[in-house]
């Protein structure tokens, strides 16, 4: 089988089928369908005096059909529901991770034209573009997976594309206690203080899980709500909200303008009557912008941001703001601190798990601080036989101070 699925046959079948192809004027669905029958017609003429089993005629048809209208030797991967992250460095390294756990694969592109086709063929699909003047893009797949991309110059050893997988079967938060990633106690408080209209940030490493747990809080939201979603690259899926208008940030043109930042699409969302916004990920100066809208009546609002705690999270948070504007340290913490109700930290632990280890109430700013009231940590306990992390979300027995949200969105105290 590895002769028929050489390079030179591929090709050959490939340019077979692209001399015979004329499917203008048809729907997606109608094009992958004349398509893969001339693909199949093309394969079953050439190899039809080789023995060959039908299962080895369906790998070769499936391979030409990927490398014409989907993404070529990736497909499989993406197909594959085990894999939660596919890396790419350079034409002939290509990794995977499997469980958390990252490892090389035996595949290769037959070249780096071959790779960077796909990359083009990526980010077309999205109105994006990437080239050796603009060598770094965010795109995404129709599934909604996340693709980033950097080409040379940047790129020492060949294009670089990495991709996060987005899942079929969205997490839900009795997905998240069964894995252990999360409480049930704590997940129950959450669902409360999502339906009371609490701000809530997510914060946490790369790869810790923040926009998974953003899209899992997003599903508390009322139905009868009217939600923004402000994102790099449109993720999150709120499956019970009918009422929602989602947004994507735009890249400039070869030409250096038409931008569309993160901070542009939050000041439009304001004008779109929302009843609350939610931003995929805060990076800088757009952080102000966030807050603000936070702090002027969309109460249940939530973003995401990268940090190695809860602490540190306040400190980038206030870099952001001073990269927006010149203010004083402490009118900062005191937008921050009036803004923001809830702080969720996220980590990634070595057995490649993801879990939530620490919610805090953001409580007022006094004496140079924005005070924090812990509500729950998570307690490591050790490994069991197999590597795992043992511990547990606890609570720490502080009860929540600002309640009146409660009341005020729920007709009820806490």
């Amino acid at each position: 089988m590895n002769s028929i699925k050489s390079p030179d046959l591929l090709k050959e079948i490939r340019q077979s089928v692209v001399r015979k192809t004329e499917l203008s004027g048809m729907s997606e669905a109608e094009m992958d369908e004349q398509l893969y029958l001339l693909v199949e017609e093309a394969v079953f003429e050439r190899v039809r005096d080789l023995h060959m089993k039908i299962s080895d005629k369906k790998r070769l048809v499936d391979s030409v059909f990927n490398s014409l209208r989907r993404h070529d030797i990736l497909e499989p991967l993406l197909q594959d529901p085990e894999i939660t992250e596919i890396m790419i460095n350079g034409p002939d390294k290509i990794f995977v991770e499997k469980n958390g756990v990252s490892e090389q694969i035996p595949l290769k592109f037959e070249s780096k034209e071959q790779l960077e086709d796909i990359i083009q063929r990526i980010v077309s699909r999205v109105n994006r573009s990437v080239n050796e003047a603009e060598p770094i893009v965010d795109a995404r797949l129709p599934d909604g997976s996340r693709v980033n991309v950097v080409l040379n110059p940047v790129a020492l050893n060949g294009p670089l594309v990495t991709i996060r997988k987005f899942s079929e079967s969205p997490l839900t938060m009795e997905k998240l206690i069964k894995m252990g990633s999360i409480t049930k106690e704590a997940a129950d408080f959450l669902e409360k203080l999502v339906r009371a209209k609490y701000n809530m940030f997510i914060c946490g490493g790369t790869g810790s899980g923040k926009t998974t747990f953003l899209n899992v809080l997003s599903n508390f939201i009322p139905s009868n709500e009217r939600i923004i979603t402000i994102e790099d690259s449109a993720e999150l899926r709120l499956s019970n909200v009918t009422n929602i208008a989602q947004m994507e940030t735009r890249n400039a043109n070869t030409e250096g303008i038409g931008e569309i930042p993160i901070k542009s699409l939050i000041k439009t969302s304001l004008r779109m009557r929302p009843e609350r916004i939610v931003v995929g990920e805060v990076r800088g100066a757009e952080a102000l912008d966030m807050l603000q809208a936070m702090n002027t009546g969309h109460e249940g609002s939530m973003s995401t941001g990268h940090a190695n705690s809860v602490k540190d999270m306040l400190t980038r948070l206030e870099t952001m703001v001073l990269m927006a504007v010149p203010m004083p340290l402490e009118a900062i913490r005191k937008q921050i601190a009036s803004s923001l109700d809830i702080m969720i930290f996220l980590s990634r632990f070595r057995d490649g798990s993801r879990k939530i280890t620490e919610i805090c109430e953001v409580l007022d700013y006094e004496n140079g601080d924005i005070n924090l009231n812990p509500l729950f940590i998570f307690e490591e306990q050790g490994e069991d036989n197999d590597g795992k992390i043992i511990g547990q979300l606890k609570s720490t027995g502080n009860e929540l101070k600002n309640t009146y949200k409660f009341k005020q969105n729920l007709g009820y105290g806490y």
